[in-house]
């Protein structure tokens, strides 16, 4: 009856058309009718926990349905990504899968039990944040070029922080010495936490990282910017080069990104509404503003752009990852 309804205003009202097509579809796929989850790979904290959070409660208002986030951390995400990738493809469990979930780790885990080209669904790319090389004030570069020439001319001696073997740092840096013809020395921690903790201590001497974990030891004075490691200069520090201006390394770039993404086999009709709310989600003032202090740039993108962005740096950090012969288990 529903759907004859709807067939029958849309022959009537064309003027409508837009809100036609709203209904008729909400008809059609009943999506969602109850709780849907959002299943994090990592623990509580960070921006692949933190944006969907904040996604959740403005899509529970628009969908009068729960929307809630299970952190499934483990096995540096692989094990929330299992589940993912393993969920029925309705739209009820969702996924929030960091760039180093989609593009690295299938590159440096052997065993992994699903493909992320194949057992996924990407919906959108909810939002990108850059990254920053940061210097303890107490190694004597005040450039991107005086620290390749400290790190030539003491070769080994220095030392670079992650927060743990394979992740955008660990990749970033080993990138940064090949790229540089440099060598130093790698120091890989359980999370970025313990990492900056031991930068801002002096015992490690550097480290790629988000811009908004260590934006304020940078306006203090306890890190030195060197580089953002993207295409563009970023508006957080508008005075600070790109690596690839600042070295003349014009294919550097190491950018996280976060995006939404389901099992498999989902139905178009229900991904193409997951997009576009959460697209209109990142358009609230409250959402913008709240992304903006945690660096988050929003995105919002359309499956298909998705798709290409995955693939792309699904490759990219491949070949990268086989240069360097980088494993993490």
């Amino acid at each position: 009856m529903a759907v004859r309804m709807c067939r029958l205003i849309f022959i009537s009202a064309t003027a409508v058309g837009f809100a036609v097509a709203s209904l008729c579809g909400s008809a059609q796929t009943g999506f969602p009718n109850k709780l849907v989850r959002i299943i994090v790979p990592f623990g509580p904290g960070g921006a692949s926990d933190a944006l969907p959070r904040l996604i959740a409660t403005p899509l529970s208002a628009m969908w009068g349905q729960s929307v809630i986030v299970e952190n499934r951390p483990g096995a540096a995400g692989n094990i929330g990504m299992e589940l993912g990738a393993k969920a029925a493809p309705d739209g009820y469990i969702l996924t929030s899968a960091p760039v180093g979930n989609l593009a690295l780790n299938p590159h440096l885990y052997s065993k992994l039990s699903f493909d992320v080209l194949k057992d996924f669904t990407p919906i959108t790319l909810v939002g990108s944040v850059q990254n920053v090389l940061v210097l303890h004030p107490s190694i004597p570069a005040k450039s991107v070029k005086e620290l390749i020439a400290l790190l030539k001319a003491r070769p080994g001696e220095l030392t670079y922080a992650s927060g743990g073997v394979g992740t955008q740092a660990h990749i970033a840096g080993e990138l940064f010495k090949a790229m540089t013809g440099t060598d130093m020395s790698h120091i890989a921690y359980k999370g970025v936490g313990a990492s900056v903790t031991d930068l801002l201590g002096g015992h490690v001497a550097m480290i790629f990282a988000q811009i908004h974990s260590v934006m304020p030891y940078i306006q203090t004075g306890k890190l030195r910017a060197l580089g953002v490691a993207s295409a563009k200069r970023v508006s957080q520090l508008p005075n600070v080069p790109t690596i690839a201006e600042a070295a003349n390394l014009p294919s550097f770039e190491a950018v996280s990104w976060y995006a939404l993404v389901g099992p498999a086999g989902m139905p178009k009709e229900i991904v193409t509404k997951i997009h576009t709310d959460v697209a209109k989600v990142l358009q609230l003032p409250d959402v913008r503003e709240k992304l903006g202090n945690m660096g988050v740039d929003a995105v919002g993108s359309t499956p298909e752009q998705l798709t290409v962005a995955i693939k792309a740096d699904y490759d990219r950090y491949g070949a990268i990852i086989r240069k360097l012969g980088i494993k993490a288990d």
